[in-house]
């Protein structure tokens, strides 16, 4: 894995989870609008917007770097409108990076030839 690849991925982990978080909070503000005085969702709609915006940018950015097929890029974009789906694209993104690791250690070490 080439170092743009692997930043293509990274950035889309680190936005993974607060945008899932946002989401989840956002749900929590609707249900508070409807349920209580207190309105928030004009601010948390406007936050999870723009985190969403970003992550679907860099879904989109890691889709090409990482050369993904249709169905694991769907995957990952169906993940982003789940309200926690934000979680385990995170963690599935984490483990990917950790396995682009290992394998490239291996190949410098002439343990694998791949």
């Amino acid at each position: 894995m080439d170092i743009k690849t692997a930043t293509a991925l990274r950035r889309l982990r680190l936005v993974s989870a607060p945008e899932a978080v946002s989401f989840l909070l956002l749900l929590v503000c609707s249900v508070l609008k409807r349920t209580t005085e207190f309105n928030a969702v004009p601010v948390m709609g406007a936050i999870h917007g723009v985190l969403f915006i970003l992550y679907v940018i860099f879904w989109a950015f890691a889709w090409y770097r990482a050369r993904w097929s249709v169905g694991i890029a769907a995957l990952y974009f169906a993940l982003s409108v789940l309200p926690t789906g934000g979680f385990f694209a995170e963690r599935k993104l984490r483990r990917e990076a950790e396995d682009a690791v290992v394998a490239s250690r291996a190949r410098k070490e002439g343990a694998v030839n791949a």
